[in-house]
């Protein structure tokens, strides 16, 4: 899944890690060190450019504020949203409690009753924000299952797009480009250019596309062909083994 996301993420960028997402913040690690020397890496206010650093020992995510040390700045109020009308190169990552097929996602709850939530999330924080103006960001869930990809969310936290349509965001006056793909530990997802509904892209190595619709709680279209995943290659596994998380944390 790290692997997945650092490929996509481009030199320059300016990578917006929130709270408690050790696998995305080991792909925006990843790809600062493999091929990004000029991206910003923001974990929850602290700025870092660390591909000088032979390694950052984990655990130094960005919650632990011993990851201190090695920022080149950082604020006690977490997110900063000066200069928001700018984010076109910024780049987000959201989980959540609930996703549905075009991409609006649910960190509130679970449960009609919004005073008797079944089950209360974290809450939204600054996802809205982010979301709305961000050039793109993925939605990364460390497990699927129809729990998490239902037909529609209880509520919804950050609007990916809407009821679908290539429109929807337009139509709110959302500035931002939207959600990009889906990563899960089974597959990647995409949206499809006309009607911005989830879609399988690829299945990782050793998952079958049956495996994946009976994890997911609505009917899942396919690209016209569907490929596995591309594994890590060697210098992508002794970058995270060596440089990234050479404690072996997210191996445990």
């Amino acid at each position: 899944m790290a692997v997945v996301l650092a490929r996509d993420l481009k030199d320059g960028e300016v990578l917006r890690v929130g709270v408690a997402m050790p696998v995305v913040e080991a792909a925006v690690r990843l790809a600062h060190l493999m091929h990004g020397p000029s991206m910003e890496l923001i974990f929850l206010g602290v700025r870092m450019n660390v591909a000088h650093l032979h390694s950052l020992p984990m655990p130094a995510f960005g919650w632990d504020r011993r990851v201190v040390r090695w920022a080149e700045s950082y604020s006690d109020t977490g997110h900063r949203f000066d200069r928001v009308k700018d984010w076109h190169n910024h780049v987000f990552f959201i989980g959540g409690v609930q996703v549905d097929p075009y991409g609006n996602t649910n960190l509130i709850g679970v449960g009609p009753d919004y005073h008797h939530l079944r089950f209360r999330g974290p809450g939204s924080v600054g996802t809205p924000t982010l979301s709305t103006h961000v050039g793109r960001y993925y939605i990364v869930f460390n497990s699927h299952t129809p729990r998490l990809f239902v037909e529609r969310c209880d509520y919804i936290s950050a609007y990916g797009w809407g009821t679908g349509g290539v429109d929807a965001r337009r139509r709110l006056g959302l500035p931002g480009g939207g959600p990009q793909y889906c990563v899960t530990p089974l597959c990647v997802m995409d949206f499809a250019e006309d009607t911005k509904r989830l879609r399988l892209r690829s299945l990782h190595p050793g998952v079958s596309e049956m495996e994946v619709r009976t994890q997911t709680g609505f009917a899942l279209p396919t690209t016209a062909a569907l490929p596995t995943t591309d594994p890590p290659s060697a210098e992508e596994l002794h970058v995270l083994r060596t440089r990234v998380d050479p404690g072996g944390f997210l191996r445990r």
